[in-house]
């Protein structure tokens, strides 16, 4: 069987899928992706066990043909092709041959009925959203799930839907990021799921801010995201997320309001001489001043000062920079508001303008 096609044609499905291939695969089939060829179309399937990727593309060919590929071969040899390269599969019973203009290649394959599919248990709800939303959701909030904690809970994102409201939380437990859409998930729809942190990555890397529709189905075990020209599918985390709206701090009395740009640059200055491995930083405020210093075990220090809104009493309280950076860069305002209480308490931090995304930083000793 022959499939042609151009490079562009075949590169952007494999750009997108080669992310979910797991590197360090217990299987050497699941080095591979599948390719299901037939009806001048080609689907293309990419699995690690725990996230499936599926897209498709248009392409000439006659009859059908299932069969396996590895997966970073074929998107090397697309990305190193000329572009707008004719491409030509030629598939016999073990090999797959590649021709582009002077070009050849010839590539094992694996049997196509070896391949793992996650076939998902029924849907229990199904909901469509706007992709720019979900794509918002997921990018607000996506930098505070935990790497590796032993809670494995940690290591994903909770969605969150009740009452019409979609709601993304992520926490490792030292900071914690919420943003939500308000009426954007059928009212009769109340659940839980945890995705893992490698589904929200793959998913945040296929989602863009186009207006499009797309449906989201879920059941108690696996969520399936069905895009144009791609269907996602992850298993979920078995666990129970943390009560975080336990965690929103609550009887705050002192609000600071700061220009974004002018914070993150002073905080950026100030970070440089911090310490490498705990990246404390103190604020002392005053008012409408905010001091910031850092020190490191070179005796080193830095120290700027920033003018801002504030008129509460004076306060000195350490944070971790790269926390407060990072919340600061998730907010679009301009403005932001930084909500304390007291040395010991954490700070809520949310743009002044839109308060939809959340983020908690808890303090630090320095």
């Amino acid at each position: 069987m022959k499939i042609k096609t151009d490079r562009e044609n075949l590169l952007e499905p494999m750009q997108k899928i080669a992310g979910v291939v797991e590197r360090r695969q217990t299987l050497p089939i699941l080095a591979n992706i599948l390719v299901n060829a037939g009806n001048g179309m080609i689907q293309l399937t990419a699995t690690d066990l725990e996230v499936e990727l599926r897209t498709e593309a248009q392409v000439e060919c006659e009859g059908e043909a299932d069969f396996t590929l590895p997966a970073r071969k074929l998107l090397d040899i697309c990305k190193a092709l000329p572009e707008s390269a004719p491409i030509t599969l030629d598939v016999s019973e073990d090999k797959v041959r590649l021709q582009s203009g002077r070009s050849r290649f010839s590539l094992s394959l694996l049997p196509a009925r070896d391949y793992p599919v996650i076939e998902p248990t029924p849907s229990n709800n199904i909901m469509t959203i706007k992709e720019a939303t979900l794509n918002r959701l997921i990018e607000k909030t996506q930098f505070a799930m935990a790497q590796q904690d032993v809670r494995y809970y940690l290591n994903g994102m909770l969605f969150e839907i009740n009452k019409g409201d979609l709601r993304t939380v992520a926490t490792d437990g030292h900071r914690l990021a919420m943003s939500q859409a308000m009426n954007a998930a059928p009212e009769e729809i109340n659940q839980q799921i945890i995705l893992p942190r490698k589904a929200v990555l793959e998913l945040g890397r296929l989602l863009t801010n186009n207006d499009n529709d797309i449906k989201i189905e879920l059941s108690n075990s696996y969520i399936r995201v069905l895009l144009d020209n791609a269907v996602f599918t992850s298993k979920l985390i078995d666990g129970r997320f943390p009560e975080y709206q336990r965690v929103m701090p609550t009887g705050s009395d002192k609000e600071v309001e700061a220009d974004k740009n002018s914070l993150r640059q002073s905080l950026t200055r100030a970070s440089i001489l911090s310490n490498e491995k705990y990246r404390g930083i103190r604020f002392e405020l005053r008012e409408n001043l905010l001091q910031l210093q850092a020190h490191n075990p070179e005796q080193e220090e830095s120290e700027e000062e920033l003018e801002v809104q504030y008129s509460g009493d004076e306060l000195k309280i350490g944070f971790n920079v790269g926390y407060l950076l990072d919340a600061i860069n998730a907010i679009g305002e301009e403005a932001i508001i930084i909500e304390l209480k007291d040395t010991n308490s954490s700070a809520l931090i949310y743009g002044k303008e839109n308060e939809e995304s959340r983020y908690v930083v808890m303090p630090m000793r320095i």
